[in-house]
């Protein structure tokens, strides 16, 4: 089943894809966080079917200053 990873990065609804299906999604975020500095501190939640795909959300733990 095809995997996809899920992030809001500055308020844009990302969906990024799986780069090998044997990574975990541990492994994939990862990945992902040498792209996308965000996701360095993400927590990973999900692993939901919708639409034919396996999604997995990555949530920044990071808070907000204001």
């Amino acid at each position: 089943m095809e995997r996809v990873f899920l992030f809001e990065n500055k308020g844009e609804k990302l969906e990024l894809a799986d780069p090998d299906p044997k990574m975990t999604p541990e492994a994939v975020l990862n990945f992902y966080s040498n792209t996308y500095a965000i996701l360095a501190t993400a927590k990973i939640s999900g692993g939901e079917i919708k639409n034919d795909k396996l999604e997995y959300q990555f949530q920044s733990v990071m808070g907000t200053k204001g």
